[in-house]
C-alpha cells in the first residue's frame, strides 16, 4: 500500500492511518518513548491523539512514526519559507507613497544626481531618509525578498485538533463512500478519490451514480488499458464527450472551447498594459484545444459509442446540445472511417441519424409548447424528465401558476435525487424575493450576480412567499416519505449539537483542497483570542521568479463605510499587513500576513471582515498556494529577527489552491466581529485586487449559507419520520451522528437517499 497517500487522506478526516487491526490493540499498554516523542511532534503542529490511537501507535515501527511525522510536516508547511517582507511587522514601518515616489525618481536619475543611499541586491537604489532598510528582509521598492527562514514557531496553540485511528477498513469505507456519493465531489474529495483509486482495486459492484465521479474512474481504467470495463460507466454519448473533454482539459464538467478561450483572455488580462497577455493566452488556449488522437484512442472511442445502450435516435438527440463539439470530435477521432468497418453497425446508425438530423429534440418540443403557453403539454413533457423539470420549476411556477405546476411536480418528486429537491428548497426564498441578490456559479467557477425573474412583478408579496414555502414543503414531505418507508431497528439516536450549524453540502463545488481537515462551506469557527492572523504562502516547488500574490481584507464599518488592508494600505483600523512581496525565492516560496485585532475592531464598531487573496500577476492564483488563518487564546509570537509569524499549532483552518482553479481572486472567510466567529466560505472572483470582491455578493452568499438546511435539521426530519428518540450521549444511542461522521461529506450525502 502507498502509506503516504493513505496518511494524507486520513489526515483530512482528522485521523492517522495505521495498517493494523483494532482487535490487535493492547489498550493496557504504556506509551513507548518513540510514541511519546511522536505525540510531542504532533502537539507542536496542533494535533492531539485519542486514547485508542495512543495505544495503537505502540504496535507500529519507529520508521512508520517517522513517515507520519514527515507527512504532517509537509501538510502543515513547516519546511517552507514563512519570512515576510518586514521584520517586526506588527509595528508599522511608516513607509508612505512619497517614499516610493522619491525612490522611483532616484532610480531614474541615478546616484550621479546627488542622491545618497544604498544599492540593494535586486539592483534598486534606496535613498537615505525613505525606507528604514534595517526593518526589511528584501527590497521595499520592488518586493523582492533576500532572506528565507528555515524555521517556524511551534506549540503556541491552546486548542488541539484531536486525531483518531484509521485502519484499512476505515479507509476502504471512505473509498466506497466517495465512489457512491450522490452529490458532486468537491476538490478535496476528488483529490482523495484519485489517490485512493491508485491504492485500492475498484469494487466489481461499485455503485457510481455521479457522472463527474465516473470520469475519474474511467480515466484510471483507461490508463490501465481496461477500456472495455470503462465502457460500462459510459451509458450515453454525453458521458463519452464528458470523458474526452476531461482528458483534454482536466475539468470534469464540459466547458465549451469558446468559453475556455474567453476565460483565458480574462484570466491573463492585466491592468498594467505591458503585462497584459490576454490575447496571447487566448491564442494559446486555442492551440491547446486542438484535437489530435492516435489510432488507439480513436478505436477506443469508436468501441465505446458502438456499445452505447441507446437507440440511434435517442443517442443523436443526446448529442445535439453539443453538436458543434461533436462535429469536431467525430472528425478528429475518424469515427466516420470506423463506422464503415464490420461490427460497428450501431456507430454507423448513430452517425447517420446525427448528420441527417433525423430526430426532434425534447428541449425543442418543450420550448415550442412553452412559447404557445400550452401548460398541459409543457408539464406533460417536463414530467418525462424529472431532473430537467426541477431545473425549470421556479420559472414554470411563475409562467403557468404555482398550484398547477406543483401538482404536476409532486407526481414525480419522489423519482428525483434528494439533493435536487434540497437545492430547490435552499434556493426558493432568494428566487421568489425580487429584492434579494441571487448568485450563480457557472462552469468557470466565478460567482456572478443575476437579476430577478421579470415575471415576479406579476405577483404580490404574499403570493411569492407562499410559492417559496410550498417549494420548501416539497422537500420536507418527500424526505419524510423516504425516511418513513425505510425499516430501521434503531430506537434511539444521538445528534451532535454542532451539526445544527453545518449546512448540508449540495452543489458547493469548491476548487480548494483542505489537507489538514475537512470543513463544509458555512462552518463557523469560534475565535478564542483577541487576534486573528491571516496567512498566505505561495511559490512552493517553483523556481525564483516574479510571481505576485496578494493577501488582503476589507473591514465593514458603520454607515456603509469600509477600510481595506492590502499592499497599497498596510495599516488601517484593526489590521496590520506584513508587506507586499512580488517575487518568490527558489523552491521554498514566500509569505504574507495580516493581523486583525478584535478589540480595535469592536471599538470601531466593525460588523465583519472579509478575507481575500488575489493573483496580481497575470494568470490564475498559483497552484499549491496556501491560505488560511490562525487563532489562539494566548498571544502569538512574531519573530524579532525574521518576522516569521506562522505556527502550525495555531492554524484554525487552511486551504490549498488546486490545479483546476480558474479564478484570479478568492474570498476564503468572513470574521463576524460581534459574535467572535469566522465563517469559512469560498467565493472565487476575477480581479487582480480586493476591489473585485463585491461586498453585495459576499453578503448574499452569507445569507444563502445561513438559510441552507443544516445536517441537524435533516436529522430532525429523520427522527420524526422514523419515530426515534433523541438521546444526549453517544453511548446511549443505537445510531450516532457525530462531528467526526460529518467530516465525510459522502456519508452525509447517503443520508439524503435513505
Amino acid at each position: 500500500m502507498n502509506n503516504k497517500s493513505l496518511t494524507n487522506v486520513a489526515l483530512r478526516y482528522r485521523a492517522v492511518f495505521l495498517g493494523i487491526n483494532r482487535e490487535d490493540i493492547d489498550m493496557a499498554s504504556e506509551a513507548s518513548v518513540p510514541v511519546l516523542a511522536f505525540v510531542a511532534r504532533l502537539k507542536e503542529n496542533g494535533f492531539g491523539v485519542s486514547e485508542e490511537l495512543l495505544h495503537a501507535l505502540n504496535a507500529v515501527s519507529v520508521d512508520r512514526l517517522a513517515e507520519i511525522t514527515e507527512s504532517v510536516n509537509d501538510v502543515m508547511g513547516v519546511k517552507l519559507n514563512w519570512a515576510p517582507l518586514v521584520r517586526r511587522w506588527n509595528v508599522p514601518t511608516g513607509e508612505t507613497r512619497a517614499d516610493h515616489l522619491v525612490t522611483w525618481l532616484a532610480n531614474i536619475f541615478g546616484e550621479e544626481s546627488g542622491f545618497k543611499g544604498t544599492r540593494l541586491p535586486c539592483g534598486h537604489f534606496i535613498p537615505e531618509g525613505t525606507f528604514p532598510l534595517e526593518r526589511y528582509n528584501g527590497c521595499p521598492f520592488c518586493g523582492t525578498p533576500f532572506m528565507t527562514a528555515d524555521f517556524v514557531n511551534k506549540g503556541q496553540g491552546t486548542k488541539l485538533k484531536m486525531l483518531r485511528l484509521f485502519t484499512a477498513a476505515d479507509m476502504k469505507h471512505v473509498f466506497i463512500s466517495l465512489l457512491a456519493s450522490t452529490t458532486p465531489l468537491d476538490a478535496t474529495q476528488k483529490d482523495s478519490l484519485e489517490q485512493l483509486l491508485r491504492v485500492f482495486p475498484l469494487p466489481e459492484d461499485a455503485d457510481i451514480t455521479m457522472k463527474e465521479t465516473a470520469m475519474l474512474v474511467v480515466k484510471l481504467l483507461t490508463e490501465q488499458n481496461k477500456a472495455s470495463e470503462a465502457s460500462k460507466l459510459l451509458k450515453t454519448p454525453a458521458d463519452v464527450l464528458r470523458y474526452l473533454w476531461y482528458e483534454k482539459t482536466g475539468y470534469v464538467q464540459i466547458i465549451e472551447p469558446k468559453t475556455l478561450v474567453a476565460h483565458a483572455r480574462k484570466l491573463y488580462y492585466h491592468m498594467w498594459g505591458p503585462l497584459d497577455h490576454g490575447a496571447d493566452a487566448a491564442e494559446g488556449m486555442k492551440e491547446k484545444l486542438k484535437l489530435k488522437y492516435d489510432r488507439k484512442a480513436c478505436l477506443r472511442v469508436a468501441l465505446w459509442l458502438n456499445a452505447i445502450p441507446m437507440t440511434a435516435i435517442k443517442a443523436a438527440e443526446d448529442m445535439n446540445p453539443k453538436r458543434g463539439m461533436w462535429v469536431r470530435m467525430i472528425r478528429a477521432l475518424r469515427l466516420g472511417e470506423y463506422s464503415r468497418k464490420k461490427g460497428f453497425d450501431h456507430l454507423a446508425e448513430i452517425l447517420d441519424v446525427f448528420y441527417k438530423q433525423k430526430y426532434s429534440t425534447w428541449q425543442g418540443r418543450v420550448d415550442k409548447a412553452r412559447s404557445e403557453n400550452d401548460a398541459d403539454r409543457t408539464l406533460a413533457l417536463l414530467k418525462e424528465r424529472p431532473g430537467l423539470f426541477a431545473r425549470c420549476l421556479f420559472a414554470s411556477m411563475l409562467r403557468f401558476g404555482s398550484d398547477k405546476v406543483l401538482h404536476a411536480f409532486d407526481e414525480i418528486a419522489d423519482k428525483l435525487p434528494s439533493r435536487l429537491l434540497l437545492s430547490l428548497g435552499n434556493a426558493a426564498d432568494s428566487y421568489f424575493d425580487p429584492k434579494e441578490t441571487r448568485l450563480a456559479r457557472p462552469l468557470t467557477g466565478v460567482i456572478r450576480k443575476i437579476g430577478p425573474n421579470k415575471l415576479l412583478t406579476l405577483y404580490g408579496d404574499d403570493e411569492r412567499k407562499t410559492m417559496a414555502e410550498a417549494v420548501n414543503g416539497l422537500f420536507r414531505d418527500s424526505m419524510t416519505r423516504r425516511f418513513a418507508s425505510r425499516q430501521v431497528e434503531a430506537k434511539t439516536i444521538y445528534v451532535d449539537p454542532s451539526l445544527y450549524d453545518i449546512p448540508v453540502s449540495v452543489g458547493d463545488r469548491t476548487t480548494t483542497i483542505q489537507d489538514a481537515s475537512c470543513a463544509l462551506m458555512g462552518t463557523r469557527f469560534p475565535v478564542e483570542g483577541e487576534t486573528v492572523r491571516l496567512f498566505l504562502q505561495w511559490g512552493k516547488g517553483l523556481h525564483k521568479q516574479a510571481l505576485d500574490m496578494d493577501l488582503s481584507c476589507r473591514i465593514a464599518l458603520p454607515d456603509n463605510k469600509t477600510e481595506e488592508c492590502a499592499y497599497y494600505n498596510l495599516t488601517c483600523v484593526g489590521a496590520k499587513h506584513s508587506g507586499d512581496i512580488r517575487s518568490i525565492p527558489e523552491m521554498v516560496g514566500t509569505a504574507e500576513y495580516i493581523e486583525l485585532s478584535i478589540p480595535e475592531l469592536e471599538a470601531a464598531e466593525a460588523r465583519y471582515v472579509t478575507f481575500t487573496c488575489n493573483a496580481y500577476s497575470a494568470g490564475a492564483l498559483s497552484p499549491n498556494l496556501v491560505v488560511g488563518w490562525m487563532d489562539s487564546s494566548e498571544p502569538m509570537v512574531i519573530s524579532e529577527d525574521s518576522g516569521v509569524a506562522y505556527d502550525p499549532s495555531c492554524v484554525q483552518h487552511m486551504v490549498r489552491i488546486s490545479e483546476s482553479n480558474l479564478s484570479k481572486g478568492l474570498v476564503f472567510g468572513v470574521l463576524d466581529v460581534a459574535n467572535h466567529e469566522i465563517i469559512w466560505l469560498e467565493m472565487p472572483f476575477m480581479s487582480q485586487t480586493l476591489g473585485g470582491a463585491d461586498s453585495e455578493s459576499v453578503e448574499a452568499l452569507l445569507r444563502k449559507l445561513e438559510t441552507k438546511l443544516t445536517i441537524g435539521q435533516l436529522l430532525d426530519i429523520k427522527i420524526k419520520a422514523q419515530g426515534l428518540t433523541a438521546v444526549e450521549s453517544v453511548e446511549d444511542a443505537d445510531e450516532a451522528y457525530t462531528y467526526e461522521w460529518a467530516l465525510n461529506p459522502a456519508d452525509v450525502a447517503k443520508l439524503l437517499n435513505p
